[in-house]
C-alpha cells in the first residue's frame, strides 16, 4: 500500500522498526541459549572431573563422560559459530538505527518530501536486507499488533484524561491499594498475550 501522507510513513517506520527490534530480540535469545548450554555442559564436565580425582574412579566407562561431554561442548560451541548471531544481530542493530534516525527526521517535518521518501525507501531496503521474507512477515504482524493495542490504549488514556478534568467529574470510591495490580495479575497478563503458535514458527534470519 503506498503512503502518501506523513503520518502513513510515520507509522510504517515505527511498524517496521518495531520488527526489527522483535527480531533482533528473538535472535538474542537464541544465542542465549546456544551459551547457556555451553556453560551448564562446562559446570557438569567440570563436576565430573572433580568428582572423579576425589573418588579415585578409574574406570573406563567413567572415564567416557567428560570425553563425551567435551565433544558436546565442541559440537554446540561449532554450531554457535556456524549461526553468526554477533554478525545478525549487527545487521538488524544497523538497519535499526538507520530506521530510527529516519523516524526522527519525519517527525521534524510537517510533510513529506522527496528526500524524505528518498531515505524513507532507503530504509526500507535496509529493512529487506537485514531478514528474510518469511521472518519479516511473521515480526511485523507481531509489531502491528503491539502498535495497534498501543493506539488503543493511547485513546483510551486521553479519553479519561479529559473526563477527570471536566467540572462534572466525581472520581470513584475505591482505595489506593485496590488499584495496584499485584506481581501474579501482571505475569497473568503477560501469559495471556503470548501466542505460542506464532511463536514456534520456525526463525530465518538473513546472513547464513
Amino acid at each position: 500500500m503506498d503512503k502518501n501522507s506523513l503520518q502513513d510513513v510515520i507509522i510504517d517506520v515505527k511498524s517496521k522498526r518495531d520488527a526489527l527490534s522483535l527480531a533482533h530480540e528473538a535472535l538474542k535469545d537464541e544465542a542465549d541459549k546456544y551459551n547457556k548450554t555451553i556453560i551448564l555442559l562446562s559446570l557438569i564436565n567440570g563436576f565430573i572431573e572433580t568428582t572423579k580425582l576425589k573418588m579415585k574412579w578409574d574406570g573406563d566407562e567413567v572415564a567416557l563422560f567428560p570425553i563425551f561431554l567435551s565433544s558436546l561442548i565442541a559440537c554446540v560451541s561449532a554450531l554457535v559459530k556456524f549461526k553468526d548471531f554477533p554478525s545478525k544481530m549487527e545487521t538488524l542493530v544497523q538497519s535499526q538505527s538507520m530506521l530510527t534516525g529516519v523516524l526522527t527526521k519525519l517527525r521534524g517535518h510537517t510533510e513529506l518530501t522527496d528526500d524524505m521518501k528518498s531515505e524513507y525507501n532507503d530504509a526500507l531496503e535496509h529493512l529487506e536486507v537485514a531478514i528474510y521474507p518469511d521472518t519479516r512477515k511473521h515480526f511485523l504482524k507481531q509489531s502491528h499488533k503491539n502498535l495497534i493495542d498501543i493506539m488503543k490504549e493511547d485513546k483510551k488514556y486521553f479519553k479519561e484524561v479529559q473526563e477527570i478534568k471536566s467540572p462534572d467529574y466525581v472520581p470513584s470510591e475505591t482505595s489506593s491499594e485496590e488499584d495496584k495490580p499485584s506481581i501474579s495479575i501482571f505475569k497473568r497478563h503477560i501469559e495471556t498475550q503470548t501466542e505460542p503458535d506464532e511463536l514456534e514458527l520456525p526463525i530465518h534470519f538473513g546472513g547464513d
